[in-house]
């Protein structure tokens, strides 16, 4: 089930419509909680009748006045007399009632903790799907802490309140409504200066908490930067050491740190405050009607046992009433967490807007085709501009250019990570717009820029892209990769977990697991995005080997620095500032003045010169 924490046009949803969509499938188990609730709030109220009649009628033995229904809870019990010669009735009386409300508050705070650990997960579940459909132009331009931040902390502060206040509210009301009929049927007069400063207070609460919202809101976001840095720091912590840049980070750290610190303790002191009032009032009530009652009790208008039960019922709703201040505040901080939540739920889909005409049910042979595209991140800055490419199946097109000049971004377009501004791309002769995107991607093995592994075996990772893949199919792939021989080394193979992002493995290793992971594939079309920079020339030459060997069979894409592994391409193009400059083969482009040849110059004058001194 999907819940939608706003409306129609995006505006989160607050009070009771929030909660009544956010309990959604849960309800049923809210209302047996709502249920038991009822029948310990029964069973409470009904030792504190037991005490007032047992004083009144069995104690005392002359009541100021006749109360039914003290009188009705004495005569159920075995009458005053049976009774007075047996106290210890109302007292066993007393322990099994309050037994019972005991036993059933517990099924009542059960079913409201698997209530809220229930929606808590399916809103869990619902952010991480919804996060993996995100566009990326979002997530470009989100911090990962304060992703993580939103999905944990603020998560946790919404189970919190469900677990917790919802039942409150409940006990809270299901207590005023009760009591206050008791409490007007036993003595009017007593009643309203025993609930005299309940309303003020509820009303102090529901005024102070609005006027301090936006703290909530200071708070959580002070904690989404803090837990970016904290997130940031950890995943270049070898950077950090390798330029000794300790001192600088804990700098860093400590602003969002004190900033977090600061907007907390402001919340404190203002909570403080608020509590400070709220229990001065609720000890100024029990004044009220501790004076009330000696007043009345002097005049001869209530009985001992009738200011034993008022006092009684006026501390079990004075709880409750000073609780209203906490739920008020944690309702507050839940309504600040559920905004951040919603933030990432209206976020659209990369697929949003798509409109997929074009269902092919067999793979592409790989012929692409790049119309005037024109992409830029910034409005003002194209990335790429007016590419025009053509590759037919089976052929081997290599990119070269500077950094910056839009090689990845091409690889980008094509997987649809984002779409181009103008211009169109082509995969046999379909426009990519009108393709399903997890159908195009399956079209490609892909190897990016900055290769990722997972913290699990490499088996695992291998197969990553096929999940089914056989040990002969992994290790075909890992072959044509240079890799299997080195897996085949480690003490455990192919069972070897490489920790966080591959860290065990050197640069070079990481490069060629990843590239036996899309070779397993089998892909119509390989993008290698400078996949081989890391690799020295022998295994580059292997590669390049078993590539050729694949030669007409899938369509290849390459970008690289290290014009040893464009050579072989059919076709090569040269970016400049986001525009195709020169295009040709290796030989042509070499005899051609232009950025190839000026590199060509450089890196064949650079080899010979390490040739010699080598020898030497």
């Amino acid at each position: 089930m999907t819940l939608k924490l706003h409306d129609d046009s995006g505006k989160t949803l607050s009070g009771p419509k929030l909660v009544w969509t956010l309990i959604a499938g849960f309800r049923g188990m809210y209302l047996w909680a709502a249920l038991a609730l009822f029948a310990a709030t029964a069973f409470q109220f009904v030792v504190p009748l037991i005490g007032s009649a047992t004083i009144d009628y069995s104690l005392v033995q002359d009541p100021v006045h006749e109360e039914p229904l003290l009188r009705r809870v004495i005569d159920l019990i075995g009458g005053p007399e049976l009774v007075t010669q047996n106290l210890w009735l109302p007292a066993i009386a007393m322990l099994a009632f309050a037994a019972l409300g005991g036993l059933f508050n517990y099924y009542q705070k059960l079913a409201a903790a698997k209530a809220s650990d229930g929606i808590c997960k399916r809103l869990k579940d619902q952010l991480y799907d919804h996060i993996q459909r995100m566009s990326n132009r979002h997530l470009d331009q989100t911090q990962t802490g304060d992703l993580v931040q939103r999905c944990t902390s603020d998560v946790e502060t919404t189970r919190i309140f469900l677990a917790a206040h919802i039942v409150e509210i409940g006990r809270g009301l299901v207590l005023i409504a009760t009591v206050l009929p008791i409490m007007l049927s036993m003595h009017v007069g007593l009643t309203i200066a025993s609930m005299a400063l309940i309303p003020v207070i509820i009303l102090y609460s529901y005024l102070y908490i609005k006027k301090v919202k936006h703290l909530f809101t200071e708070v959580d976001e002070a904690e989404g930067r803090l837990t970016s840095v904290v997130q940031e720091n950890l995943t270049g912590i070898r950077v950090v050491r390798a330029f000794g840049r300790h001192d600088f980070e804990i700098e860093k750290f400590e602003k969002p740190n004190t900033e977090y610190r600061d907007s907390s303790i402001k919340l404190i002191k203002i909570m403080s405050w608020f509590w400070s009032v709220a229990d001065i009032a609720s000890l100024t009530q029990i004044g009220i009607a501790l004076i009330a009652s000696a007043y009345l009790a002097l005049q001869g208008s209530v009985s001992i046992g009738t200011i034993f039960a008022f006092l009684a019922l006026l501390n079990m709703v004075l709880w409750p009433v000073r609780m209203i201040g906490r739920i008020l505040t944690d309702f507050g901080k839940t309504a600040v967490a559920l905004q951040r939540i919603n933030e990432i739920l209206t976020q659209p889909f990369e697929t949003e807007g798509d409109r997929i005409t074009l269902a092919p049910n067999q793979p592409t042979t790989g012929r692409i085709a790049f119309q005037d595209v024109t992409f830029a991140h910034h409005p003002t800055d194209p990335t790429v501009e007016g590419i025009n490419l053509q590759i037919e199946p089976g052929e081997t097109l290599a990119i070269l250019g500077p950094s910056g000049s839009g090689k990845t971004t091409l690889m980008h377009l094509l997987l649809r990570f984002y779409d181009c501004d103008s211009g169109s791309i082509q995969i046999d002769g379909m426009n990519i717009k009108e393709l399903d995107r997890a159908y195009l991607r399956a079209q490609f093995g892909v190897v990016l820029q900055e290769p990722f592994l997972y913290s699990r075996s490499i088996r695992n990772n291998i197969r990553f892209g096929v999940s089914d893949a056989q040990q002969a199919d992994i290790e075909e792939a890992a072959n044509m990769a240079c890799i299997h021989d080195t897996i085949q080394n480690f003490s455990d193979g192919y069972d070897t977990e490489i920790g966080e992002k591959g860290i065990t493995l050197s640069g070079g290793q990481r490069q060629r697991v990843a590239i036996s992971r899309a070779l397993l594939r089998k892909p119509p079309v390989l993008l290698l995005d400078d996949a081989l920079s890391a690799v020295d020339n022998e295994t580059e030459s292997s590669i390049i080997s078993a590539l050729q060997q694949r030669h007409g069979k899938q369509t290849t894409i390459v970008i690289a620095h290290r014009l040893s592994t464009l050579a072989h391409a059919d076709k090569i193009v040269v970016l400049e500032n986001g525009r195709i400059t020169k295009s040709g083969t290796h030989q042509s482009l070499k005899d051609e003045d232009g950025l190839y040849r000026r590199l060509w110059t450089i890196q064949t004058q650079l080899e010979a010169t390490l040739a010699v001194e080598t020898k030497s």
